[in-house]
């Protein structure tokens, strides 16, 4: 098993077909794609135990402990049977090609590949004008302020070697797992790259993320990694 891809799932009957297809029709190599149903109400674990009759390399869990995306990413993170994994959002508004262009990259000797969609090549298309516009000078701060090798720290669309999730044992409740995971493997010292990716807006079903719900836990990471940038600093300069 070359990767293990993990799909967070939450009533996304509309969406999750496509996208399993998608991804079976478009990357390449030994992998297998986990779907996590988190709490859904709708038909999503049903349609998805409809395909593990097709796809042998499907499997279906569920997030057993309280409904977030981040637990619902440990779930995952648990059962994956490779040392690579990736996160890939169930209404494809990541392109699943670019899984190709990560693993090739991680082999390089990388710990962890970024999608971005602020480094030149990448592109962010439609969505909400105010998320976008947080992701962005989110993102594009902290790779100027810490020098984290990565325009785009707030994307999920992120493969890491299961070594590091697995020390870096993040805290996160919800969306901002996909930003303490890069950043505190950052100041440990693990290798970081990028890729340009496009971003593309759903077209079916309705976003979980929130940005009045999530800009705490997502505050919290930047003021941390300000800090810890500004710690290291000054120690080297004794």
């Amino acid at each position: 098993m070359n990767f293990s891809i993990i799909i967070p799932a939450h009533n996304e009957e509309n969406n999750i077909e496509k996208t399993i297809r998608t991804i079976k029709k478009d990357v390449l190599g030994n992998y297998e794609i986990l779907v996590v149903d988190d709490h859904s109400i709708d038909g999503t674990a049903k349609i998805v135990i409809g395909l593990t009759k097709e796809y042998n390399n499907l499997i279906l869990i569920s997030n057993t402990k309280q409904a977030s995306f981040a637990n619902t990413l440990r779930a995952g993170f648990e059962k994956v049977n490779s040392d690579i994994v990736i996160p890939v959002m169930a209404d494809l508004c990541d392109d699943p090609q670019d899984i190709n262009k990560m693993y090739e990259e991680i082999q390089k000797g990388f710990d962890i590949i970024c999608g971005s969609r602020y480094m030149p090549g990448g592109k962010k298309e439609e969505g909400p004008k105010l998320k976008s516009f947080f992701s962005k000078i989110y993102s594009l701060s902290l790779y100027f302020l810490i020098n984290i090798p990565t325009h785009d720290i707030a994307n999920a669309f992120k493969m890491y070697k299961k070594k590091v999730v697995d020390s870096v044992a993040p805290d996160a409740k919800g969306f901002e797992i996909s930003v303490e995971l890069p950043l505190k493997a950052f100041f440990a010292g693990y290798k970081i790259s990028e890729i340009p990716t496009v971003w593309t807006d759903r077209k079916e079903g309705e976003s979980k993320f929130r940005v009045s719900k999530q800009s705490l836990g997502y505050l919290w990471l930047y003021l941390w990694a300000l800090k810890r940038s500004i710690s290291l600093c000054l120690k080297r300069n004794k």
